[in-house]
């Protein structure tokens, strides 16, 4: 087993990017392994840990099709509908409260 070579916050090498980085340079890892850990240090507790990728070997972002978008769409709609009321609550519903607020308060009280 080889160990990850590992970077402070902003003394990575040119050639590598994280998933964010990639993304806005509208690539994505494209199955290749992680090459390095970037690490950003914190004050009580362990530090942040961000992977890098090599930049040349990184593929090109899928593009949407028709399929996707709908699928999204659907999943959205899911995401906003109360199972309670079946209404679409104008906003996603909340795991903790199970439903949209006038159904999981119907007293109007504040949790």
């Amino acid at each position: 087993m080889t160990a990850l070579p590992v970077y402070r916050w902003h003394l990575a090498p040119t050639g590598l990017a994280t998933r964010r980085q990639l993304r806005a340079m509208n690539l994505r890892p494209g199955g290749q392994d992680v090459v390095a850990e970037l690490q950003r240090p914190r004050r009580k507790r362990g530090p942040l840990v961000a992977y890098l990728y090599r930049i040349d070997r990184a593929k090109p972002v899928r593009p949407m099709t028709p399929a996707r978008w709908a699928a999204l769409t659907k999943a959205n709609t899911a995401r906003r509908t109360c199972p309670t009321c079946r209404r679409d609550a104008g906003y996603v519903i909340p795991t903790s409260l199970g439903a949209c607020v006038t159904c999981a308060h119907p007293l109007g009280l504040a949790a």
